[in-house]
This record gives structure tokens, C-alpha cells and sequence, in this order.
């Protein structure tokens, strides 16, 4: 009997560690609701407002220009940053398949936007994620990461900015 209740006592020892190990690993990762971001392959350093209220992921585009290749839509665009880290000002240009069209409903009325497949690094992760393209004009936030991409971040919080540090390869 005395044996046994060793036995039981290792066993149920093994599974409540076994358990608090789970639980551990299945916290969510926690994000602050600002976060520098590299926008990659060009590796600009861009400040990133996790944006709950937005489905797709959002960022800031100049002269936007619809055009035809191979019979497939695409979009030619221009992307004016200042470089989080180091201040400066960054100007590039991008051509992109269109993945879609949204239609967004504001305050100012409903909007018609163009999506397209960028890569954005946050935290130790590289993200390939859908962005809508619009001119955000003078807007403190160039980057709006929407739902889509926080589900894959982890939970968001308010009280909290700058968490974590873009480390990603090219």
C-alpha cells in the first residue's frame, strides 16, 4: 500500500508539473498598443498602432497607381516613412499584385482600397500580411496592424507600448 501511495504521489507530481508546463507555454504572448516594426525586405523601422477595431492591417500610401501585368491587376505605390530609430526619411516604392479590393466605412463616408501581400517584422517574427493602402496624411501611425495579423501577435495591451524589438533576417 505504501508503495502505491509512493507511486500515485510521482505520478500525480509528473502531471501537475506536465500541466503548469502547458499552461506556461499556452499563455498568449502580450503586445503593447504601439510597437516598432520593420517593414521588410527594405528594413524601415516604423512605429505599428495595433488596431483592434480594423480587420485587415493598414499602411500608409502616396500616389497610388492601378496598372495591368500579365493580365492580373497590380498597384504601384510610394511609401513615405520616417525611420523610427533613426529619424530620417525614408521614401520607397513599391509595386504589389493586388490581392483584393475592400470598401471601408468611417466617419468620413466609405472609402475603396486596394490590398496587397507585404512583410512586416514585430517581435522575433516575420508576418506575410494583407494591408490595405491608403494616404493616412500626417497620421503619427503609418502602420495599422489589424485583427488578421493580431491573432497571430497575441493579446494587446493598453497600458503598455514598445515591448518588443523587431529581430528578424531578411
Amino acid at each position: 500500500m505504501r508503495r502505491f501511495k509512493l507511486l500515485t504521489g510521482r505520478v500525480l507530481g509528473l502531471l501537475f508539473g506536465s500541466l503548469l508546463a502547458v499552461t506556461a507555454q499556452a499563455q498568449p504572448r502580450v503586445v503593447g498598443w504601439v510597437e516598432d516594426a520593420l517593414l521588410l525586405p527594405e528594413k524601415v523601422m516604423v512605429k505599428a498602432k495595433m488596431d483592434t477595431g480594423a480587420l485587415t492591417s493598414s499602411l500608409d500610401a502616396k500616389d497610388i497607381e492601378p496598372f495591368n501585368r500579365d493580365g492580373r491587376k497590380w498597384v504601384r505605390f510610394t511609401v513615405e516613412l520616417t525611420d523610427a530609430k533613426s529619424g530620417e526619411s525614408v521614401i520607397s516604392e513599391f509595386e504589389r499584385p493586388v490581392v483584393r479590393n475592400v470598401k471601408v466605412r468611417g466617419a468620413g463616408g466609405v472609402d475603396h482600397r486596394p490590398v496587397v501581400q507585404m512583410s512586416i517584422c514585430i517581435g522575433d517574427q516575420r508576418y506575410d500580411e494583407e494591408f490595405s493602402l491608403r494616404n493616412r496624411g500626417k497620421m503619427i501611425y503609418p502602420v495599422l496592424i489589424g485583427r488578421r495579423t493580431l491573432e497571430h501577435l497575441g493579446a494587446v495591451d493598453v497600458s503598455r507600448t514598445f515591448t518588443l524589438k523587431p529581430k528578424c533576417s531578411a
